[in-house]
């Protein structure tokens, strides 16, 4: 594993070319989902990080603990849910989700996208996508069609399994480098691979 995970971004070195199209406020919340990221570089998890923010405030933060809890579950995007929703009394519709947009450093996979759509979040931003298992358009577009009829829950607010808008990119050079060079020194929580059976003919 590598001793130095990488620094964040030098936004005074960024090329505006690179961040054209993203306000100064977008830069800044990706700038602290990646500091996210890099918590979860420093305690041996997959590196990606996130931000909640709702009416201009960071109202969540999350990284990757799947190696910590042994739980696939426990992904950036949950583990800023499940703060926020702590914070409301575990109510979905105190928690106004609907008014929350998401800074993630990895297009959400299926599952989290799934959740997002659930809890009507407004909208989401992310970094690189997610060529296996991304939920905003790389493998299944639930940002576009949401969960449909069986996402229906009252209980978290009438936005509940729509779709939401996303738009990915920012830094997404910095969040791909992170996992380059995470995996290229190995998940150290990884499943062994098995050897594989020879079936006879």
């Amino acid at each position: 594993m590598s001793s130095a995970p990488p620094s964040l971004p030098d936004l005074a070195s960024i090329s505006r070319a690179r961040t054209q199209g993203w306000s100064e406020q977008h830069i800044s919340y990706m700038c602290q989902a990646i500091a996210q990221a890099l918590e979860a570089w420093a305690c041996r998890e997959v590196p990606v990080g996130c931000v909640v923010v709702r009416d201009g405030k960071v109202v969540g933060r999350g990284h990757n603990l799947t190696n910590k809890t042994r739980n696939g579950t426990r992904h950036a995007e949950m583990i800023a849910i499940d703060q926020i929703l702590a914070a409301s009394n575990g109510s979905g519709q105190e928690a106004d989700f609907d008014r929350c947009d998401l800074y993630v450093t990895v297009e959400p996979c299926i599952m989290c996208a799934g959740a997002l759509s659930l809890l009507g979040f407004r909208q989401v931003y992310f970094g690189c996508g997610n060529d296996r298992f991304g939920g905003c358009g790389s493998i299944l577009p639930i940002n576009d069609e949401g969960c449909g009829s069986c996402a229906r829950e009252p209980a978290v607010g009438s936005h509940a399994g729509r779709g939401f808008p996303s738009k990915g990119g920012l830094f997404a050079e910095e969040a791909v480098e992170m996992l380059r060079e995470f995996y290229a020194a190995g998940n150290p929580c990884a499943p062994r691979p098995h050897r594989p059976v020879r079936i006879e003919a």
